[in-house]
């Protein structure tokens, strides 16, 4: 079918052809109506016309051709293509990622009598889902109008069509029922096992509706059952899986990739069983099929992913984001600060962690002294950087660049919320303004104490020993290496920024794993422990790193991150390096201790430093905050109404940015459960 002009003989054809089956038919029309252009849908609808004028001159043609297409549809099967196509795989990621696999490199022939593989051959283009979603939902149901397949509300299609439809609710709604078993559920709340929960109500209520439905639609002057319970049930589930949601999170049960994907599964499924009580539901017809169309053109977009490994690994790579960033986002709240009494805290820990960092970058400089082998250096250095920031994690102080991979994932959390109705731009720009409050006061307190305490230690072994810390080249090549662009101070300074994400992630993880293995209460009955460790001290062990675990384990490993970077680098033939804003300013006092730079010089290379700290931040909490949004499926939403109301805030408040108000904002009483 190529041009108008022939379609009264190509439509003959297919009324009359025998070795043509609805499949076929339906194919050779979809090649027909595909636009060049996927986003022009002009001409399809005008095809579309062109269509009904042909059969309209041509009536006896129309109730052939509508005939065969009624036949084969009769004959096709519906129920994977509501129960499979858009659900996540019962299977794990990796059965299912070399299933996925196997088909592409040696697919299985499709059944044509399958409503799901006849989706496929009729729709073979990968770029068919966007203009079937672009073309109004008017036009199609004018195509299956002119097709004759709406012709008469009692016709044996329509019949079929519903009780597939019921059928498919039908065991979704035992799928449903059945996951009330998991092991993972009952981890998070035993109680469901006993009492008649809302996942088993929910399936006798729907057993009992399909029954009565069929019946009423072979009878109907039988009273009609409607849905109402049913759906009243559906929504007990979706409060159901929100408390899981929460218990593996706020009642520390932990979470894990699998409880995720189970619980998205879940939503999922509750999601289709509602799409499908929406078709189902009488009255207007008009209605009915305009939700069946909505229905359509979701399941082929989706059905052309159904092999795509790039669709799998995103899906699953959003759920190992979120299952990792629930935690992060819980311990963002305590790295922002909002009364004056928690700003000075701030700046307490990050002076004291700066204070650390100091003697951290001393040791440094010693090991790189000492001319030993590639390998015994990065493994010395790396224990310097993992063990130092576990020492100031221990002591309760804190780094600034820590901060925005924890408060990224806080703030999407509060972005969730707003979408949801329960903030708005108001809360996020005071939030947005919280945080980099909280950044700027951490940042001072590092630099201010890292760079003088480095500078008073240079000075005092100077005055003692007679000599300087680092020689004549050892200063040169500190000042190159703080130099924006020739130094490649930038560069090295946003890989850091790449491991500050990592390390934020990989506390997120371990947080999460400690919660989900409950570790305190492990470690309190264990065997071994009890034979050698007192009882009080085992549970001030079990205690402690239950609130600590992620935070050692990101912090230790953040560490080894900077230390082999320069390694990974040479083994690369790269120049791979890091900057740290606490390091380098320590580093900087260091040279001053021994070479005295002019006013300008100074405050030059001092600009430099804050702006590696400029870098660490900003690069660290861009990913965070990206990683957290995919994760929770949300965005910003109207950048300038943020804007505005940032804005807003810091011109009621000018030196809010820098420093709390004295009457610190009212709490945020509406805050999502």
């Amino acid at each position: 079918m190529n041009h108008s002009a022939d379609l009264p003989a190509v439509l003959a054809t297919f009324a009359h052809d025998d070795t043509l089956d609805a499949v076929e038919i339906l194919r050779q029309f979809i090649d027909w109506l595909r636009p060049h252009k996927p986003t022009q849908i002009a001409p399809v609808i005008q095809k579309i016309e062109a269509l009904m004028v042909a059969l309209d001159e041509r009536p006896e043609l129309r109730e052939a051709l509508a005939q065969r297409l009624r036949e084969g549809l009769l004959k096709a099967r519906h129920l994977t293509v509501y129960t499979d196509t858009g659900l996540f795989s019962r299977h794990g990621f990796f059965r299912e990622f070399a299933h996925r696999l196997y088909e592409r490199i040696n697919p299985r022939p499709w059944d044509r009598q399958q409503l799901k593989d006849a989706l496929s051959i009729i729709f073979r283009h990968p770029h068919d889902p966007l203009w079937v979603n672009a073309l109004p939902d008017d036009a199609w149901l004018r195509l299956l109008t002119a097709l004759g397949l709406f012709a008469g509300a009692e016709q044996p299609l329509r019949y079929k069509a519903l009780d597939e439809l019921l059928y498919a609710t039908e065991m979704l709604s035992l799928w449903v029922a059945a996951e009330e078993l998991e092991p993972e559920l009952l981890r998070l709340d035993p109680s469901i096992a006993e009492r008649d929960s809302p996942f088993v109500a929910q399936q006798r209520e729907l057993s009992a509706f399909a029954r009565q439905y069929a019946a009423w639609m072979r009878n109907p002057q039988e009273e009609f059952y409607d849905d109402k319970h049913a759906r009243v049930l559906l929504d007990q589930c979706r409060e159901q899986i929100a408390r899981f949601r929460r218990r593996a999170v706020a009642v520390d049960k932990g979470s894990s990739l699998s409880l995720t994907h189970l619980l998205h599964r879940l939503d999922q499924t509750l999601q289709r069983i509602y799409q499908l009580l929406d078709i189902l539901e009488p009255g207007d017809i008009h209605r009915q099929r305009s939700r069946a169309v909505a229905l359509f053109k979701a399941l082929l977009k989706q059905n052309t992913q159904r092999h795509s490994l790039s669709a799998l690994w995103q899906d699953n790579l959003t759920l190992l984001s979120r299952s990792v960033t629930e935690q992060a986002s819980q311990t963002g709240e305590h790295y922002i600060t909002s009364t004056r009494r928690e700003y000075a805290q701030m700046f307490g820990a990050a002076a004291g962690a700066g204070f650390i960092i100091a003697f951290m970058a001393l040791i440094k400089i010693y090991i790189m002294g000492l001319g030993l082998s590639i390998g015994m250096e990065t493994l010395w250095v790396s224990l310097n950087y993992g063990l130092g920031f576990v020492l100031i994690h221990i002591l309760h102080c804190t780094v600034a660049t820590k901060q925005p991979a924890m408060t990224a994932a806080h703030f999407a959390a509060a972005i969730e919320a707003s979408e949801k109705g329960t903030a708005n731009e108001a809360k996020l720009a005071q939030l947005l303004i919280q945080v980099g409050r909280s950044q700027f006061a951490a940042v001072l307190g590092n630099v201010l104490l890292a760079l003088p305490v480095a500078f008073l230690v240079g000075w005092a072994y100077l005055s003692v020993f007679g000599e300087g810390i680092l020689s004549a080249d050892a200063v040169s090549y500190h000042l190159h290496e703080l130099t924006p662009l020739a130094g490649l101070a930038l560069f090295h300074a946003a890989i850091a920024g790449v491991w500050l994400f990592v390390a934020g992630l990989i506390a997120g993880f371990f947080d999460n794993r400690c919660a989900y293995l409950n570790l305190a209460e492990r470690l309190r009955a264990n065997p071994h422990l009890k034979k050698i460790l007192p009882k009080r001290l085992r549970h001030g062990m079990a205690d402690y790193l239950k609130d600590n675990y992620g935070a050692l384990a990101g912090n230790f490993l953040f560490g080894v991150l900077l230390g082999t970077t320069g390694l990974l680098g040479l083994w690369l033939g790269l120049p791979l390096d890091i900057r740290h804003i606490a390091f380098s300013s320590a580093n900087l006092g260091y040279v001053v201790s021994v070479y005295t730079p002019g006013a300008v010089e100074f405050l030059q290379y001092f600009v430099f430093v804050l702006l590696i700290g400029a870098v660490n931040l900003w690069v660290s909490f861009a990913l965070a905050f990206y990683v957290a949004l995919k994760a929770r499926g949300v965005r910003v939403g109207k950048l300038s109404r943020l804007l505005w109301a940032y804005g807003q805030q810091l011109k009621q408040h000018p030196t809010g940015l820098i420093f709390p108000p004295a009457t610190p904002p009212a709490k945020d009483t509406d805050k999502a459960a």
